[in-house]
């Protein structure tokens, strides 16, 4: 319903005359829309993606081998204006987010502005790799541990670096941590120098979005409204609320903060 809806309008638009530039502008002050098309097949996990190849490194993703031009524009895009400093809607594994460069101090200022959200509520990472991972934590878990639950819809939550900045959540020791199972959202985060800050794409006590027409009163705040279409059943609750969020912070237990 949501891509067929913003199709019309880019149509209405491409009538009307030329636009801004590639994606669909909503409007004097507000995101740019880009329709994100399916993935394609990257090589990964020590394959080789076309004849003569070299072979990627085991565990890893070569995003540009397989993705389609539009899914490499749309993600060249979004790094673009991430690195900007402005706020980009993206879809994920669970349901949509709103992302910024976590290193960037005023972007993250920005989130909490857009979602009137308590400056006591933690922000979550989003990294690509679990490799990313050992950067920006202090890891007290096994290695497969992380690797059995990421990429995945969970939050881990470990102690954070002195490599994160510190005006992020800067009353906390620890720091969620998200690679999302979503190909957009890993190769996004591959292309940024850092990891992404990512919250949900609703104002603060209003309930998760599942497409981009749901958050349409975010549009004006946002440089770029990703949309990859529906995730999972708009009519279901339960496609609503979140990923898991576990604790990982204290060696030797876990106890499960949220259930997703």
């Amino acid at each position: 319903m949501a891509r067929a809806a913003l199709a019309v309008a880019r149509a209405a638009e491409r009538a009307a005359g030329p636009g801004p530039g590639p994606g669909l502008g909503l409007g004097p002050g507000r995101a740019r829309l880009v329709l994100l098309p399916p993935a394609g097949e990257p090589a990964e996990r020590g394959g080789r993606a076309g004849g003569g190849s070299a072979p990627v490194e085991p565990g890893r993703v070569a995003p540009e081998r397989g993705r389609p031009a539009e899914w490499r524009e749309a993600v060249a895009a979004a790094a673009g204006a991430l690195q900007a400093g402005g706020l980009v809607a993206v879809p994920t594994d669970t349901v949509y987010g709103v992302a910024c460069l976590a290193q960037d101090s005023a972007a993250v200022r920005s989130i909490y502005s857009l979602k009137g959200r308590n400056g006591s509520k933690p922000l979550a990472i989003c990294l690509g790799d679990v490799e990313r991972l050992y950067r920006y934590c202090h890891v007290n878990v096994p290695d497969q541990l992380l690797r059995d639950l990421l990429p995945g819809p969970v939050t881990l939550v470990l102690e954070r670096s002195e490599e994160l900045n510190k005006d992020l959540n800067p009353f906390t020791s620890l720091v969620g941590v998200r690679i999302p199972d979503h190909p957009f959202m890993r190769d996004l985060a591959r292309a940024c120098s850092g990891p992404l800050a990512l919250t949900s794409a609703n104002i603060s006590s209003q309930g998760s979005t599942l497409t981009v027409l749901e958050f349409q009163d975010l549009w004006p705040q946002l440089s770029l409204v990703v949309d990859g279409g529906p995730i999972g059943d708009i009519q279901s609750p339960e496609c609503r609320l979140g990923s898991t969020v576990v604790d990982l912070s204290v060696s030797g237990k876990f106890s499960i903060i949220r259930p997703g």
